[in-house]
């Protein structure tokens, strides 16, 4: 017998289904809640299972959207349950494989136990603990972060109907002191109304670590930018309400991903992934953290395509008959972070590492990478075809260096 339980996993419960062998469905569905009552219940079902057919039963479910079914993957963990985590896109595919259309949670379950028996299913591999931490880290550094550049064009909308001369006072807009100075004073009659030194005593008490002199040159900058500006007074005190409360959110978003930029470094430097991937030439400290907290342990991957699959980058096949397709894009059905790092450390490794050119030559960053990105161009190949052959190739590097755990070598 090959025993099997097949999880339906939704929103704070699961439909359970079970199969003693190949074709033998073992009573009707019911439903658990995902609370201990609940979960102990399954627990009690699989021992039961497992007492009428003498083997432990394996148990199959789909990695459903968000953290659905992270309660049921760690208590089955813990009770040493062997689980199959099946791709949405795999699953979905045997359930779409009867003629008669019918969605519901118990057929789900029913479908995931034939798919059981009718795939080559690898077993879940729990990941390490600190890669996910790192994982989770970095990927609500990327949210907040969406939310911080929302924020800054809400604020510079506000600021564009109260003093837009003040853009070009400081050299950052959304820095500390800039903000920390708007909130003192937000209209332009607030700093015609005081004194240059009392503006620069400000200016140095908001930034302890410049000079007295610069404090001085941005409260002279400040004026002359209030005098420019063609709003005289505010007449409307909600923009007033709205950009003192853009700045407050603007500083704690500020704060908070700073704190968890450092919380992301000093993970990251106990991995000795993080390390070796930054020896490639063009990928950085945040890149590389997300680039190894998304792949995860490289031995769950035993050939290079696999990682590119799992990237999303390989290339679609579409052939029939006599006709194969020319046009092919990439398959888009990975991790869109890891794409997305990848990209940025493609971009970097082939741009230009100097600030100022003195000369045409071009010296890359990463000189292996900009050398295959060349050559795909003068194949005839788009920019961003380019770069997704660009992307293809760091993976393979990145695949090899972790696998033989050395650094890269680039072209002396």
């Amino acid at each position: 017998m090959n025993p099997v339980i097949g999880l339906d996993v939704s929103k704070g419960e699961s439909e359970v289904q079970a199969f003693l062998d190949k074709g033998k469905p073992y009573g009707k569905s019911f439903s658990i809640k995902h609370d201990l009552n609940g979960l102990g219940k399954l627990l009690e079902f699989l021992e039961g299972v497992k007492d009428k057919t003498g083997i432990q039963p394996s148990v199959i479910l789909e990695s459903s959207t968000g953290h659905y079914h992270a309660p049921v993957v760690q208590y089955l963990e813990q009770h040493n349950y062997l689980l199959i985590i099946v791709n949405p896109l795999i699953s979905h595919r045997a359930k779409s494989s009867s003629l008669r259309k019918v969605k519901t949670d118990a057929i789900d379950a029913y479908r995931l136990c034939e798919l059981y028996y009718k795939e080559d299913l690898e077993p879940y591999e729990r990941r390490g603990i600190q890669l996910l931490n790192l994982r989770n880290l970095t990927r609500q550094h990327e949210n907040i972060t969406g939310i911080y550049v929302q924020t800054k064009l809400q604020f510079q909308a506000v600021l564009d109907q109260i003093f837009p001369e003040y853009k070009g006072v400081f050299g950052d807009l959304h820095s500390v002191v800039s903000l920390l100075v708007l909130k003192e004073f937000p209209a332009s009659e607030d700093i015609l109304a005081v004194g240059e030194d009392m503006l620069a005593d400000k200016i140095k008490e908001f930034c302890k670590s410049r000079s007295k002199r610069w404090a001085e040159e941005k409260a002279r900058d400040l004026k002359q930018a209030a005098a420019r500006n063609p709003f005289k007074k505010t007449l409307y005190q909600s923009h007033l309400l709205s950009l003192s409360m853009y700045i407050d959110m603007l500083l704690q978003y500020k704060e908070h991903l700073s704190k968890m930029e450092s919380e992301i470094d000093a993970l990251a430097k106990e991995v000795e992934e993080y390390k070796i991937i930054q020896s490639i030439p063009g990928i950085g400290e945040k890149i590389a953290a997300t680039i190894i907290s998304e792949i995860g342990e490289i031995d769950r991957f035993n050939h290079p395509k696999k990682l590119v699959a799992f990237a999303g980058v390989d290339p679609e096949v579409f052939e029939s008959g006599k006709f194969k397709a020319t046009l092919v894009r990439i398959t888009k059905r990975g991790s869109s972070r890891l794409r997305h790092a990848l990209y940025m450390a493609v971009r970097s490794g082939i741009r230009d590492c100097r600030k100022k050119k003195t000369t045409d030559e071009i010296i890359p960053r990463n000189k292996r990478l900009r050398a295959f990105y060349d050559k795909k161009r003068e194949e005839g190949k788009l920019y961003k075809v380019a770069v997704i052959a660009c992307v293809n190739k760091l993976l393979h590097w990145i695949y090899a260096i972790l696998k033989n755990r050395t650094t890269f070598q680039d072209i002396a």
